[in-house]
């Protein structure tokens, strides 16, 4: 008679007793339940009219309380931040409006900004007729309807800079307390880029501060792109774009200390 050892029988057990056949294999310990999700977790996808008819269906006085006093925080931090958000779109300017549009306007704290951080300011250069300026410019329009607490202002490329060559268009400076925080230049040159690329480095370069909370109606903005790269962490899409070809840090620009009378310190740029 054949003899099944992983059998769960009364008879295999008698033959380990006597050390005939050897211990079964412990069994492994189930993997604990997820946590479960918390009053806010359930909440948080919702906006405030949708948390009005849900506090109307609440089963009791005391979930009715609850979803009110979240409804009405949730309201309560939402206007905060739609006092915050004062641009919204992108600014095209000229050469003569840098100075103020863009250096001095990365000086302006926030209200209730006790950090004295600035405020983050995109400027774009482009030029019309280059199929990678024309795609990154959409992604800029993009960016600056999701993140309005951040300034996005536009310029041709050689009108912000003489002679710039088409080589290094597209290109970013990025400023906050007015410093140059970041160069990016021929942005999109070496491969398509997608937008997800140039959101992360312009959070990991504090040019935007990242959402909180993405508002229920902005979840898919970008169908086009979300589908290609859903499984990569997002920490490790930052640290890729921000240290990519493209993604320079600055040299060589004029730093806060550096004293100069002529009007064109603003464009002293790394090229």
């Amino acid at each position: 008679m054949s003899i099944n050892p992983d059998e769960d029988t009364e008879f295999n057990d008698a033959l380990r007793k006597h050390g005939i056949l050897p211990p079964r294999e412990p069994t492994p310990p189930s993997p604990p339940p997820p946590p479960s999700p918390t009053f806010d977790d359930l909440l948080n996808d919702f906006t405030p009219s949708e948390l009005l008819e849900i506090s109307e269906d609440a089963p009791d006085d005391e979930a009715q309380r609850m979803i009110a006093a979240y409804r009405q925080q949730r309201i309560k931090d939402e206007r905060k931040m739609d006092k915050k958000a004062c641009f919204g779109r992108v600014y095209p300017i000229g050469r003569e409006d840098y100075t103020r549009e863009v250096t001095e306007a990365s000086t302006i704290d926030e209200d209730d900004d006790d950090k004295e951080r600035g405020t983050g300011v995109i400027c774009f250069l482009y030029k019309d007729g280059m199929p990678r300026s024309e795609r990154a410019f959409e992604h800029v329009r993009t960016l600056a309807a999701r993140y309005p607490r951040s300034k996005f202002v536009s310029i041709i490329g050689d009108k912000c800079i003489p002679n710039l060559p088409d080589t290094r268009v597209p290109m970013f400076i990025i400023y906050r307390k007015g410093e140059i925080r970041n160069q990016v230049v021929a942005w999109g040159a070496d491969r398509e880029r997608r937008i997800e690329e140039l959101e992360a480095l312009l959070i990991v370069t504090g040019a935007v501060d990242p959402p909180e909370r993405r508002p229920p109606g902005d979840r898919h903005s970008d169908s086009e792109d979300e589908s290609e790269e859903e499984d990569i962490d997002a920490s490790s899409r930052m640290r890729s774009a921000a240290t990519s070809t493209n993604g320079r840090a600055k040299r060589n620009v004029r730093g806060p200390q550096r004293k100069v009378e002529d009007s064109d310190s603003d464009f002293d740029f790394d090229l």
